[in-house]
């Protein structure tokens, strides 16, 4: 770097702690561009991390990486969705086993409560159409799923499904929404224009985790309590007119999450009980291999380019990194205890782990592997979405 150089050989005579610290900043500097992106000065981006033991939302501010404030939302938040089109984030507190839950709408520009709005029993999850115009929340202690209108704020209808529905997800043509009914061991597959059940599918057993292709082809469906995972090829034509069970593929025990390429290429799965990944090719249905990992993966997170699988491992304090490319596993970045969730930055350069009991966040930086900072959260942190827009 020329500028130490001249201070290095130069007349100029700084104490040696102030040298230090000038050296510090230009390598600081230096490095800068080479590891963040450069925002303009109207860009905005933060990580919403949810604190399910304090009814809190702690909020990142992911171009300073630093904590931004704490936010009351409801009771035991659980999940949360980032708008695509709007500037809000919508945070499912499930409340009381009791009593009803509810959604938090957090304004992201103020990054205040600005609505709540009423669900059913024990929400858990939360999916939005393409729009972002429609929520759909999976209410497990009330068997249903809501149907929300988030502009209006209210909830539009109420769509019965089978027994402890943990996961609703709205495929990206709008036209099929996946239900995973755990204590049922089956998976609804609903008609989103009429609200009716289109098919059921039983035997699986503890359905959990679903994903569906990008082309809405296919979906995906964890077995939590066995080890398979199902495979539906859902109906989108005359030549494929109803739903059909394609695959029940055995992987690894325990599979709790899904993870998907963003290509649509392949799934992975995080067996927990095995310690251990599998891999799914979407268009064989069939399992290439199953690799240990590392102890209890609960959550897989794959980079924007697909070469990489990050694994979050529950019962240590380490993330895995798995090269698709290669197949096997290339190496462990230490984090705090308890990794459960994990999100990428808007450009990819920082990956958030939640660490759920350090009750903190690891920010690692994906260009180097490396972690970064460490940032304090609320109480048993159990869940993260990542929302950038620029201020008009």
């Amino acid at each position: 770097m020329p500028h130490v150089s001249i201070l290095r050989h130069g007349k100029a005579k700084l104490p040696a702690a102030l040298f230090a610290l000038a050296t510090l900043a230009l390598t600081l500097t230096s490095c800068r561009p080479h590891d963040f992106p450069q925002y303009p000065p109207n860009y905005r981006e933060y990580a919403y991390v949810l604190n399910g033991g304090s009814g809190t939302v702690t909020i990142l501010d992911v171009v300073n990486v630093r904590i931004d404030r704490e936010l009351q939302v409801g009771q035991n938040p659980v999940a949360a969705a980032a708008s695509p089109t709007r500037n809000e984030v919508y945070v499912v507190n499930s409340g009381t086993p009791a009593g009803y839950g509810s959604i938090s709408v957090i304004d992201s520009e103020r990054n205040t409560v600005a609505a709540t709005i009423p669900v059913r029993r024990q929400p858990v999850s939360i999916d939005l159409n393409a729009t972002g115009t429609l929520a759909y929340v999976a209410n497990s202690g009330s068997n249903s799923i809501s149907v929300v209108d988030l502009a209006g704020r209210r909830v539009l209808a109420e769509i019965g499904t089978g027994q402890q529905p943990v996961a609703a997800r709205i495929a990206p043509d709008g036209k099929t929404l996946i239900v995973a009914n755990r204590a049922a061991n089956s998976v609804s597959v609903i008609d989103p224009a009429t609200g009716r059940v289109r098919t059921a599918f039983i035997g699986c057993p503890g359905a959990q985790s679903a994903v569906i292709l990008p082309d809405s082809s296919k979906a995906f469906v964890a077995c939590s309590a066995g080890h398979q995972v199902m495979t539906i090829a859902l109906a989108q034509s005359r030549e494929h007119p109803a739903d059909q069970l394609e695959a029940l593929m055995d992987v690894g025990r325990a599979p709790v999450d899904l993870a998907l390429k963003p290509d649509g290429g392949e799934v992975f799965v995080s067996n927990s009980l095995s310690d251990s990944v599998s891999e799914i090719y979407n268009t064989t249905d069939e399992v290439g291999d199953t690799y240990l990992i590392g102890e209890d993966p609960v959550s897989g997170l794959v980079s924007r380019d697909n070469a990489l699988l990050y694994v979050a491992n529950l019962r240590s304090q380490y993330v895995t990194m798995y090269s698709i490319d290669d197949g096997k596993r290339i190496g462990s970045i230490h984090v705090g205890d308890g990794p459960s969730a994990m999100a990428f930055s808007a450009a990819g350069h920082l990956l958030f782990v939640v660490d759920s009991r350090s009750d903190d966040v690891a920010v690692v930086r994906t260009a180097s592997e490396s972690l970064f900072t460490m940032l304090p959260a609320g109480r048993n942190p159990d869940a993260i979405v990542v929302k950038a827009f620029k201020v008009q």
